[in-house]
């Protein structure tokens, strides 16, 4: 059995293992043994966890060049390891940072990329990636013919699954090539003054459309997603009229996602739209077009004026955040 490397997450405001992580682990136990791939200090904390989830090695690596040059660095890291170690396969988090990664790595490696994947096994010729394509309706099996594959992962469709195991924590010694300078970042600011999940991995996530009417009214969005700890997005109609930034527009060319709970709000739910959040959970959908194609998809629908519903459903929000006690006895009565 072979060896998986697996790219960590880290949370940005505490370096703590991203959940993403633990349901790639659970994934590279299915093609060999899960290999850790740890960029920044091997605290205990994160070791336990990567144990937790079934990780037999960790290799980490701390340097200045991981923080300024996030992609450039990583990619050079996984190249080395891949010529070093031969790895089965390499299993990345899909989302910005990690196609960015991905993509790069395949072409220096000359391998192949599948992007996406919801599912991962391996059999007789190799790993076979699981895809959801055409809305659903289809799951394509595929698999790299040749070279090394890498696979990105749609983490939040992956249910991860503890398989407690001891790491060997390895430290690894890399002088990164010059090449990795080429591109510096020079700041770190999160949007708006506050942290949020990423889009494309978060549980709840709350988009706006042009029936907000303007993005003053748009500023709802973002209001009811802090209220929920969730993240905030928009629809193509949305990002073109300049009420959100074009990495929060959700649809086929922007960010696919699957939370736990998706709330559209004044978005009539074009084609592009609903294949981009069509997989969420639960989906409530507020608009006052009852003909909306996005009431189609939704497991709740308020025919309404976003404009007087979310403000009511921020003050009840409130309200129970308030008194705790409010929503135990209502779900007693």
């Amino acid at each position: 059995m072979g060896s998986v490397l697996v790219l960590v997450d880290r949370a940005a405001t505490d370096g703590s293992v991203c959940g993403s992580t633990c349901a790639l682990l659970t994934l590279a136990r299915r093609l060999g043994s899960p290999t850790a791939v740890l960029c920044g200090p091997a605290d205990a904390a994160s070791v336990a966890r990567l144990g937790r989830f079934g990780a037999d090695t960790i290799k980490t690596i701390t340097s200045t060049d991981l923080d300024e040059h996030p992609a450039a660095a990583r990619v050079e890291l996984l190249s080395y390891l891949v010529r070093r170690t031969a790895p089965d396969a390499v299993l990345i988090t899909s989302h910005r940072l990690g196609r960015e990664i991905a993509a790069r790595l395949t072409a220096r490696l000359g391998s192949g990329l599948i992007s996406d994947a919801i599912d991962l096994r391996m059999d007789a010729d190799g790993p076979v990636a699981v895809q959801s394509a055409l809305l659903g309706a289809y799951r394509v099996e595929s698999r790299v013919p040749c070279g090394t594959p890498v696979f990105t992962v749609r983490a939040d469709a992956v249910r991860a699954v503890a398989a407690p195991a001891r790491p060997d924590v390895q430290r690894l010694h890399l002088a990164f090539s010059p090449g990795v300078r080429a591109v510096r970042r020079i700041a770190r600011r999160p949007v708006g003054g506050e942290l949020r999940p990423d889009l494309a991995t978060a549980a709840i996530v709350v988009a706006g459309g042009r029936g907000l009417g303007s993005q003053q009214s748009f500023g709802l969005v973002g209001a009811l997603a802090e209220a929920l700890s969730g993240t905030a997005g928009g629809s193509h109609a949305a990002t073109e009229l300049g009420w959100c930034a074009r990495r929060e527009q959700i649809d086929q060319l922007g960010t696919i996602v699957h939370p736990r709970l998706y709330l559209a709000l004044g978005i009539s739910g074009s084609v592009r739209h609903r294949a981009a959040m069509q997989h969420a959970e639960t989906i409530v959908a507020i608009d006052r077009n009852p003909a909306a194609p996005i009431f189609d998809l939704a497991d709740l629908g308020v025919v309404g004026d976003v404009h007087q519903v979310v403000p009511e459903l921020l003050a009840e929000i409130r309200r129970r955040r308030a008194d705790p006690m409010i929503s135990h006895s209502e779900e007693t009565t």
